[in-house]
Protein backbone atom coordinates (compact mmCIF):
# COMPACT_ATOMS: atom_id res chain seq x y z
CA UNK A 1 0.00 0.00 0.00
CA UNK A 2 1.25 3.45 -1.03
CA UNK A 3 2.12 5.81 1.81
CA UNK A 4 -0.37 8.69 1.77
CA UNK A 5 0.88 12.03 0.80
CA UNK A 6 0.32 15.01 3.29
CA UNK A 7 -2.11 17.83 2.51
CA UNK A 8 0.32 20.31 1.91
CA UNK A 9 2.81 18.92 -0.10
CA UNK A 10 3.67 20.44 -4.07
CA UNK A 11 2.11 18.54 -7.02
CA UNK A 12 2.52 19.18 -10.70
CA UNK A 13 -0.91 20.29 -11.32
CA UNK A 14 -1.08 23.20 -13.86
CA UNK A 15 -0.89 26.80 -12.45
CA UNK A 16 -3.22 28.09 -14.47
CA UNK A 17 -5.98 25.77 -13.14
CA UNK A 18 -5.45 27.67 -9.94
CA UNK A 19 -5.23 31.07 -11.26
CA UNK A 20 -8.14 30.60 -13.25
CA UNK A 21 -10.64 29.81 -10.36
CA UNK A 22 -10.40 33.66 -10.07
CA UNK A 23 -12.91 35.47 -12.22
CA UNK A 24 -13.34 38.21 -13.97
CA UNK A 25 -10.96 41.46 -12.64
CA UNK A 26 -9.57 38.90 -9.65
CA UNK A 27 -7.80 37.13 -12.47
CA UNK A 28 -6.30 39.75 -13.50
CA UNK A 29 -5.28 40.33 -10.26
CA UNK A 30 -4.09 36.72 -9.36
CA UNK A 31 -1.59 37.66 -12.28
CA UNK A 32 -0.70 40.50 -10.82
CA UNK A 33 0.32 38.32 -7.17
CA UNK A 34 1.62 36.13 -8.93
CA UNK A 35 4.37 38.12 -10.71
CA UNK A 36 4.67 39.83 -7.49
CA UNK A 37 5.23 36.71 -5.52
CA UNK A 38 7.83 35.40 -8.45
CA UNK A 39 9.65 38.53 -8.10
CA UNK A 40 10.25 38.78 -4.39
CA UNK A 41 10.97 35.13 -4.16
CA UNK A 42 12.92 34.58 -6.82
CA UNK A 43 10.88 30.89 -7.67
CA UNK A 44 8.80 29.54 -10.06
CA UNK A 45 5.33 28.91 -8.72
CA UNK A 46 4.56 25.03 -7.62
CA UNK A 47 0.83 24.19 -7.10
CA UNK A 48 0.48 22.95 -3.40
CA UNK A 49 -2.82 21.24 -2.42
CA UNK A 50 -4.01 21.79 -5.56
CA UNK A 51 -5.23 25.36 -4.68
CA UNK A 52 -2.31 27.28 -3.77
CA UNK A 53 0.64 28.65 -5.45
CA UNK A 54 3.97 28.10 -3.63
CA UNK A 55 6.81 29.89 -4.30
CA UNK A 56 10.16 28.12 -2.80
CA UNK A 57 10.06 25.42 -0.17
CA UNK A 58 11.45 24.87 3.01
CA UNK A 59 10.97 22.30 5.37
CA UNK A 60 10.15 22.98 9.28
CA UNK A 61 9.77 20.80 12.67
CA UNK A 62 7.89 21.92 16.19
CA UNK A 63 8.79 20.63 19.08
CA UNK A 64 6.40 18.06 19.21
CA UNK A 65 8.66 16.25 16.40
CA UNK A 66 5.84 16.89 14.14
CA UNK A 67 7.34 18.54 10.80
CA UNK A 68 6.15 18.93 7.23
CA UNK A 69 7.30 21.01 4.54
CA UNK A 70 5.56 24.11 2.99
CA UNK A 71 6.08 27.09 0.75
CA UNK A 72 8.32 29.71 2.21
CA UNK A 73 5.79 32.37 0.37
CA UNK A 74 2.34 31.12 -0.89
CA UNK A 75 -1.49 32.61 -2.24
CA UNK A 76 -3.87 30.64 -3.64
CA UNK A 77 -6.65 33.35 -5.87
CA UNK A 78 -10.27 32.31 -4.81
CA UNK A 79 -13.66 33.89 -6.76
CA UNK A 80 -14.29 35.69 -3.95
CA UNK A 81 -11.30 36.66 -2.34
CA UNK A 82 -7.41 35.83 -2.16
CA UNK A 83 -5.36 34.38 0.49
CA UNK A 84 -2.05 35.35 1.09
CA UNK A 85 0.44 33.22 3.42
CA UNK A 86 2.60 34.65 5.86
CA UNK A 87 4.82 34.41 8.77
CA UNK A 88 2.81 33.53 11.58
CA UNK A 89 0.78 36.96 13.89
CA UNK A 90 2.04 38.84 11.04
CA UNK A 91 -0.35 41.61 11.51
CA UNK A 92 0.73 41.90 15.81
CA UNK A 93 4.65 41.70 14.18
CA UNK A 94 4.30 44.39 12.06
CA UNK A 95 0.94 46.48 12.93
CA UNK A 96 2.19 49.76 10.68
CA UNK A 97 2.09 47.51 7.56
CA UNK A 98 -1.07 46.64 8.60
CA UNK A 99 -2.44 50.50 9.24
CA UNK A 100 -0.87 51.03 5.91
CA UNK A 101 -2.10 48.76 3.41
CA UNK A 102 -5.36 49.38 2.37
CA UNK A 103 -8.85 47.04 2.50
CA UNK A 104 -7.91 43.36 4.17
CA UNK A 105 -8.96 41.25 6.87
CA UNK A 106 -6.18 39.27 8.61
CA UNK A 107 -5.96 36.00 10.59
CA UNK A 108 -2.47 34.68 12.15
CA UNK A 109 -1.24 33.76 9.11
CA UNK A 110 -3.78 34.76 6.40
CA UNK A 111 -4.35 37.53 4.71
CA UNK A 112 -7.50 37.93 3.14
CA UNK A 113 -7.75 40.50 0.01
CA UNK A 114 -10.97 40.96 -1.62
CA UNK A 115 -9.89 43.19 -4.09
CA UNK A 116 -6.43 44.70 -4.60
CA UNK A 117 -8.15 48.15 -5.58
CA UNK A 118 -7.48 50.05 -2.87
CA UNK A 119 -4.07 48.32 -1.56
CA UNK A 120 -1.25 49.66 -1.19
CA UNK A 121 1.15 47.62 -3.56
CA UNK A 122 4.68 48.73 -1.94
CA UNK A 123 3.04 47.77 1.42
CA UNK A 124 2.12 44.32 0.33
CA UNK A 125 5.59 43.72 -1.17
CA UNK A 126 7.03 44.94 1.81
CA UNK A 127 4.65 42.68 4.24
CA UNK A 128 5.88 39.56 1.54
CA UNK A 129 9.90 40.61 1.93
CA UNK A 130 9.41 40.27 5.83
CA UNK A 131 7.85 37.28 5.26
CA UNK A 132 10.18 35.80 3.69
CA UNK A 133 12.87 36.79 5.08
CA UNK A 134 11.17 35.75 8.54
CA UNK A 135 11.19 32.52 7.36
CA UNK A 136 14.59 32.00 6.00
CA UNK A 137 16.16 33.43 9.25
CA UNK A 138 14.40 30.52 11.11
CA UNK A 139 15.93 27.67 8.91
CA UNK A 140 19.01 25.85 10.46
Amino acid sequence: MAAKQPAMSPSDLPVEAVLDRATGPRREEADELLEMHREISGEPPVVWAGRILGFGEYEYRYESGHGGRAPLLAFAPGPARHTVYLSNDFSERWPELMDALGPHRASKACLYLTRLAGVDRSVLRELLRRSLDDTLSQQV
